[in-house]
């Protein structure tokens, strides 16, 4: 009994301590945690122009079903959510909702270009990009293209296994599947294209493929190749849902990192098993150099109900100021639908590849959340069955509302000493029946604190106007201007493309200057729930103050990609490009190095699909 109770107090005192840890915000001291120090394979150089490659045939990819934090599985709704569908008071008080919604002053697309279609035959699309000085750079499940910044194609669709062959010994030489994140960054003038690989899953090779250009030209300029293992002391754990945060502390060399991280599954037992948080060695890897990787495992209980951890990227404003910590966010992912959250958890990710053993994420053994931010109660987009909720019109398939996690990217931002973390998610409103909104804060962390309240937030909904929207992005402009992209549908609209932003000196907790529709859609996706996985919208590098969106639409019952531009300052009719049609997937990627002109006088014109090539059924 005496043991008993003497183990009861100390973990009593453990718990209680951690909690204290997280409302305090404290930070453990450099050395105190046990990182794993990871060689990454490489470098391989590639000085190939991209357009000279080998074909190397895609692998089929495998994904189905989403992997979640838990198995929400079961027959979805037979019928459409009743959206808005109110009487009495709740109808009342809707209808003066819209009265008051304000008038959108929102501009529209300076332009939009169609992006790669379904070439692969398998969902979701993935779509995935990233914008640079000269350069657009789409990803998608299995291939990716470079574009000028009209949308004439300069190079592509490249496969990943025809991109990462020279790694060989490791799965990324042929066995890509999907998942891509493109960085540009900025400071360097490079770029980042990433995806993960594997043989087959369950299996015991799971690897992220990494590439880092040697120049500012992804076309031409070579290419330094990485693998790195998702997790050496569990090489049965695929590593999913990777996302890529940059990080530049003040020039800070041991602080200077890419930090990614991902959702750990083991197959067929197990299934969730956690967390993988790596900082991969920037600087080394922008020279080309034998590079390692830091690397945290936080396990079931370490994370609780929480997955999808997302790291910042400081994008426009000054670098964090040097020592300044990375930050990383996430939310709860409950086992059960309906419950109202009031947190986002807040991490520090301490990096020092000086003396690697002095890197720190979290509190204690347990990584636990250096603070819990307190934010308005929110409901995660999903039911204890699906989260398969979205109705389009015309059809009775729902679309997947990855609305239980914070999207990429978190957007970090230092504006002459004010710091802040814009970040953004899928919640669900009048839970079940929806519809869900685009959920979006402001974070003040002026200092390297955590605040104990956001500074701002909001779960637009354009005044209740019944419409649902979902797989939202955010980015900040150099003056603090804020824009979301995001995919909306209901009964009686196909899924389309809009975005709706402030100016910073709009009133607090409000996208003041309305909505705009960037892509309007063509049809309802027919051919099954899973809708995009996520969506990118960034700051144009060039003038910091010009946005580039990437998201999906469906056309004819399958998905589309569209890439479009805005401003805050609008610039009047332009048309709308349709860039050249991609070559069939199973071509050589090769291109002339002249863009073909764009000829597409009509905006938001009805795109012409790109040829499928044919695939053997999915296993």
């Amino acid at each position: 009994m005496l043991c008993l109770f003497g183990v009861f107090v100390a973990l009593f005192a453990q718990t209680k301590g951690a909690k204290q840890a997280r409302t305090a915000g404290n930070q453990d001291a450099p050395g105190t945690q046990r990182p794993d120090i990871v060689q990454m394979i490489g470098p391989v150089v590639m000085n190939q122009d991209l357009r000279n490659l080998p074909y190397v045939a895609p692998k089929v990819e495998f994904e189905e079903r989403r992997l979640m934090r838990y198995d929400h599985t079961g027959t979805a709704q037979a019928s459409a959510p009743s959206g808005y569908a109110l009487s009495g008071l709740k109808y009342v008080q809707a209808l003066l909702k819209n009265l008051w919604r304000p008038t959108p002053n929102m501009p529209g697309p300076l332009f939009t270009f169609e992006g790669i279609g379904d070439t692969c035959g398998c969902q979701p699309s993935d779509s995935e990009g990233d914008v640079g000085p000269n350069h657009y750079i789409e990803a998608i499940n299995l291939t990716f293209e470079i574009y000028d910044k009209n949308g004439n194609t300069l190079s592509g669709p490249t496969g990943y296994n025809s991109f990462f062959s020279s790694l060989t010994g490791t799965p990324c030489a042929n066995a890509n599947d999907g998942d891509p994140y493109v960085v540009y960054d900025k400071e360097a003038d490079r770029w980042l294209i990433s995806d993960f690989a594997f043989p087959s899953f369950p299996g015991n090779s799971f690897y992220q493929c990494i590439a880092v250009s040697q120049t500012n030209d992804p076309v031409s300029g070579g290419w330094f190749f990485y693998a790195l293992q998702v997790d050496p002391a569990n090489p049965t754990f695929l590593g999913d849902y990777p996302k890529f945060g940059k990080w530049n502390s003040g020039g800070t060399p041991a602080q200077n990192a890419y930090f990614l991280t991902m959702n750990l599954f083991n197959m067929p037992i197990g299934g969730f098993q956690g967390v993988r948080a790596y900082a991969l060695d920037r600087a080394s890897m922008l020279s080309g150099n034998p590079a390692n990787a830091i690397g945290f495992t936080l396990g079931l209980a370490d994370v609780g109900d929480s997955y999808s951890f997302v790291a910042a990227t400081q994008r426009t404003g000054d670098p964090p100021p040097a020592g300044r910590d990375e930050m990383v966010l996430d939310i709860d992912s409950p086992n059960f639908g309906g419950v109202t959250l009031t947190q986002v958890h807040a991490r520090f990710f301490h990096v020092d590849f000086t003396n690697p053993a002095n890197a720190t994420f979290g509190v204690g053994t347990s990584h636990a959340p250096n603070a819990e931010i307190s934010v308005s109660g929110f409901v995660d987009a999903f039911t204890d069955t699906t989260s398969d909720l979205v109705p389009q019109s015309g059809t009775t398939v729902k679309l997947d509302t990855l609305g239980d996690k914070i999207m990429t990217p978190v957007v970090y931002q230092n504006l002459a000493g004010t710091e802040s973390l814009w970040a953004d998610q899928t919640v669900i409103e009048n839970y079940p029946n929806g519809p869900t909104a685009v959920r979006w804060y402001q974070f003040d962390v002026t200092g390297g604190n955590f605040p104990a309240t956001a500074l701002q937030q909001q779960s637009w909904d354009n005044a209740g106007d019944g419409l649902w929207r979902w797989m939202p992005s955010i980015a900040v402009d150099e003056n603090g201007n804020t824009v979301i992209g995001y995919s909306t549908s209901s009964t009686t609209i196909v899924p389309s493309i809009r975005y709706a932003g402030r100016l910073a000196n709009d009133p607090p907790s409000n996208l003041a200057q309305g909505e705009a529709v960037m892509f309007a859609g063509v049809s309802a996706q027919t051919n099954g729930p899973r809708w995009g996985d996520y969506t990118r919208t960034e700051v144009d590098p060039s003038d910091g103050m010009s946005f580039y969106h990437i998201n999906q639409y469906a056309q004819s019952g399958i998905w589309h990609t569209r890439i479009g531009k805005f401003n805050f300052q609008g610039g009047g009719a332009s048309p709308t490009p349709t860039a050249t049609a991609a070559a069939s997937a199973t071509a050589t990627a090769t291109a002339t190095a002249t863009p073909t002109p764009i000829a597409s006088p009509t905006p938001r014109t009805t795109p012409t699909p790109r040829p499928r090539p044919t695939v053997p059924p999915r296993p």
